[in-house]
């Protein structure tokens, strides 16, 4: 029997660990996509919302982009077997996902959206705790630092008067570093990764 105490076992232990941290980080740039329609639905809803005053903008708009990122997971299909590094941190955005999905339905519904300051600052201070969660477990500073620009941007929306425009563009710019741009330098990692692969295979 392998002896896993000695300081070849512990070095192979150290070494699993590092690849499905690795792993971890491939699965999160996979998903990119997901950021950046997430960021444009948010977008899209802020947008409606302040236009049109129309309460139902926000559900409307959650609804839509669950359906369209449903449709994308089931053309994308799995990604075949997953660590369980990937599997924490896909669970953590689920159970995000899930919370935010209720939170912006009853904000919707019950017309509280229009205390933005407020509603900013809660979904704000929810991404970077998503953000840092997930940064935390892959050892990712790039993730950390969008986790920092959420908490700083729930911050700034908390300590201004409810209608100062300090508030929504403080959301509005977090939204842009952190999901726009951070989604789509995930999904520039993500092809280069596949033409890497692609090359080595051909």
């Amino acid at each position: 029997m392998e002896d896993l105490t000695g300081e070849q076992g512990i070095r192979e232990r150290l070494e699993l660990m590092e690849a499905m941290v690795l792993e971890g980080r491939r699965e999160t740039e996979r998903w990119g996509w997901a950021f950046v329609l997430w960021g444009v639905a948010y977008y899209v809803a802020i947008v409606w919302s302040v236009t049109t005053a129309f309460a139902w903008a926000w559900p409307v708009t959650m609804i839509v982009a669950t359906l369209i990122m449903a449709g994308i997971v089931r053309m994308r299909g799995t990604s075949g077997l997953r660590t369980t590094v990937s599997r924490s941190v896909s669970s953590i955005w689920v159970a995000f996902g899930i919370s935010v999905f209720l939170l912006l339905m009853a904000l919707g519904f019950s017309g509280r959206m229009t205390d933005a300051h407020v509603a900013f600052a809660i979904l704000a201070a929810m991404l970077g705790m998503v953000n840092g969660a997930s940064a935390m477990i892959l050892r990712w500073r790039v993730q950390m630092a969008c986790a920092v620009v959420w908490w700083a941007a729930a911050v700034v929306c908390c300590v201004n008067a409810p209608m100062a425009l300090e508030t929504p563009m403080a959301f509005l710019a977090a939204l842009f570093l952190c999901q726009i741009v951070f989604g789509a330098y995930c999904m520039m990692l993500d092809a280069r990764i596949r033409g890497q692969r692609g090359v080595s295979h051909a």
